[in-house]
């Protein structure tokens, strides 16, 4: 566990950030950074694993920290709910911060009957209901968001390293937690993994800008089965993941 988390994400003055939705300056963010989407994931990636861990963001509680693993420079910072709110916050550290590499480490719903709750999948390409790339780039067809087959090849190495399972596949990136048409079982049924709802936008602003990322996922609860585990136990236990992220970053 870090012992000198410092607490300065809300010290500087706007007119010298790159972003109204961040409040670090550039030098801030590691070449890498690990996005969760729950803020509290972030503060603890960075208590646990971080030497002297800085908290450099905590604009909407957005909770951003740099610090070194092993001796290596690594960020994490939360992305927040859905592939608006990752959308912007990847474009910024790819266009602001000179991020090269961002690993979002989240929760998915399986909707494939070969998974299990506390599986871990890395998402080799995301589909979506969303018009997040259509209504970005204005293109008539269906743009396929990949990630990065160097980090999912490093990734997968690591995970083998630590002995890990990972289960490499595709998501589903939706637009709607609540949702009443049971679309994904149909997603699930053409090869997709699980379900959630960053991916797609993260892989889309990463091929947009010419950088690297990755997706990995723990499952947290099965759309076929109804098993579930509750907030506290997703944000506090899934470390297989946390661990993959971080053994990726130092080798990027």
């Amino acid at each position: 566990m870090s012992k000198n988390l410092s607490n300065t994400g809300e010290e500087k003055h706007p007119a010298t950030t790159p972003t109204p939705q961040n409040a670090a300056v550039k030098g801030d963010f590691a070449k890498t950074v690990l996005m969760p989407g729950d803020p509290l994931r972030a503060q603890l990636v960075a208590e646990r694993y971080l030497e002297n861990a800085k908290l450099v963001n905590n604009v909407r509680y957005a909770q951003g920290y740099t610090g070194t693993y092993k001796g290596k420079p690594v960020s994490v910072m939360s992305s927040g709910m859905g592939m608006p709110s990752m959308g912007i916050h990847a474009y910024e550290l790819f266009s602001f911060y000179d991020v090269d590499h961002i690993i979002r480490i989240g929760t998915a719903g399986a909707i494939n009957a070969g998974l299990k709750v506390r599986s871990v999948v890395a998402a080799i390409g995301a589909s979506t209901n969303s018009e997040f790339a259509n209504a970005q780039f204005g293109l008539r067809g269906h743009f396929s968001a990949v990630a990065s087959y160097r980090m999912l090849k490093t990734a997968d190495a690591c995970a083998q390293e630590l002995g890990v399972p990972l289960t490499v596949g595709s998501l589903y990136t939706t637009d709607h937690f609540y949702d009443a048409s049971g679309a994904s079982i149909a997603w699930g049924k053409l090869g997709c993994l699980a379900v959630e709802m960053e991916a797609y936008g993260l892989y889309v602003t990463a091929q947009q800008l010419g950088k690297e990322a990755l997706a990995i996922c723990t499952i947290s609860d099965h759309v076929l089965t109804g098993e579930s585990l509750d907030a506290e136990t997703r944000q506090n236990t899934f470390t297989d993941m946390m661990e993959i992220a971080l053994e990726t970053a130092i080798r990027l």
